[in-house]
């Protein structure tokens, strides 16, 4: 047992592996101890300058914002692309234009379970997003709720949703005995994610958001507390946090670790780890930190060039004289959508088929949209540069 070895000379600082009794085979399951770690975090001078950035980092991503002619359409996209990610790293293989035709029903015989559970990802964070608009904390319910919202009709439908586990569960590995992790038992779950929510509310004492959202992550994934989802719930709880209202570093949720985390998969599972065996808080606070830097000034630099790209498009779409108007209206609603169909964006603007075929046809003779299918019939059409920009690091991996 490689996990015992490691647990006996490693320090308690995050927790401790217990050895578990009453088994035909034996394992160390990790009990977690309450937040924050104790001793303190230790926030040099380099975590200092780290802090420092990041924040700088998520103000010019709240502030870039501003410069959208329609944040909200921008939001609509970048959550989805968000959802592809994190459930990318739980092994499925939908890509960003999959989950789009998927939910505008564009293309038949798409293979919709992983589709269908990415989908469900985006359902789910809007929920969360939603409810703590209405004034709804981060808590056990919301993140019981979030976790039904993620699971509902899913491969691990039939495995608890919205409810914490009450039965061993374990990561790698076909049984406790062989994994390469394995977590508080059942009975252990539920005080384990009380002392995380009295954390999150600043018990027993106030923590800066980013430091929280960090230790937050962590603990949440030592503790697993669902049978399935774990990894995706865990992610959403960091963009939750830096959304809530009483800490609110971001106005929309736009930050997402899940292209980085995918990136250093490795390292970051290595982290989590070392928090368990040596108590190692500093290394990954830093980790994550980077990590926040990085996503931060790319969602930045990807947000000014999407604004440049729609103003473009929308001149050009401008420049067509008579058929201007409807072109300028199908162009807006592909900012929104990304993905067009004729019969669709007819009801969608009111408009008439014919008039709507005629503006798509424009668009696509300017390069601005682009039909994918080649068939004469169920035309489908892309807002393909709009696409590009925001499907950079979503191709699944062979």
């Amino acid at each position: 047992m490689a996990s015992t070895r490691r647990s006996q000379a490693a320090s308690d600082r995050a927790g401790r592996f217990v050895q578990s009794d009453g088994s035909h085979e034996p394992y160390a399951a990790f009990r977690p101890r309450a937040l924050p770690p104790d001793p303190p975090l230790r926030v040099d001078a380099k975590l200092h300058r780290l802090l420092d950035r990041a924040n700088q980092a998520l103000g010019r991503l709240d502030g870039i914002t501003l410069l959208l002619p329609d944040p909200d359409s921008f939001l609509y996209a970048y959550v989805r692309k968000e959802a592809v990610l994190s459930s990318q790293i739980e092994g499925t293989q939908s890509s960003l234009s999959d989950l789009l035709l998927f939910e505008h029903d564009a293309v038949p015989g798409l293979p919709t379970q992983d589709v269908e559970d990415t989908s469900n990802y985006v359902a789910a964070i809007n929920h969360g997003v939603r409810r703590m608009a209405e004034g709804f904390p981060i808590s056990l319910r919301l993140i019981r709720e979030v976790h039904a919202k993620l699971m509902a009709g899913t491969r691990g439908g039939d495995r608890a949703p919205g409810e914490f586990r009450r039965t061993q569960n374990w990561i790698g590995g076909t049984r406790p005995g062989t994994a390469r992790y394995v977590p508080p038992p059942g009975h252990e779950v539920m005080p384990a994610m009380g002392a995380l929510e009295k954390f999150l509310h600043d018990q027993p004492e106030p923590t800066p958001i980013l430091l929280k959202a960090a230790l937050a992550h962590a603990q949440f994934e030592s503790i697993h507390p669902f049978l399935d989802g774990n990894g995706r719930v865990g992610r959403m709880l960091i963009t939750l946090l830096l959304c809530a209202p009483d800490d609110q570093v971001l106005s929309r949720p736009l930050l997402y670790l899940s292209l980085y985390l995918k990136r250093h998969r490795d390292l970051y599972y290595e982290h989590l780890q070392r928090i368990r065996t040596d108590g190692a808080w500093e290394a990954w606070v830093q980790f994550f930190l980077e990590g926040a830097i990085e996503v931060a000034e790319s969602a930045t630099d990807t947000t000014r060039r999407i604004v440049e790209l729609i103003e473009r498009d929308r001149q050009r779409a401008h420049g067509l004289g008579r058929a201007s108007g409807s072109a300028a209206r199908v162009h807006d609603l592909a900012v929104q959508e990304t993905i067009l169909t004729i019969p669709w964006t007819a009801r969608k603007l009111g408009i008439s088929e014919p008039t709507v075929a005629k503006a798509l046809a424009h668009l696509t003779q300017l390069a601005i949209l682009a039909e994918i299918t080649g068939r004469q019939r169920g035309k489908v059409y892309v807002y393909r540069e709009y696409l590009a920009l925001l499907d950079e690091g979503t191709k699944p991996q062979p």
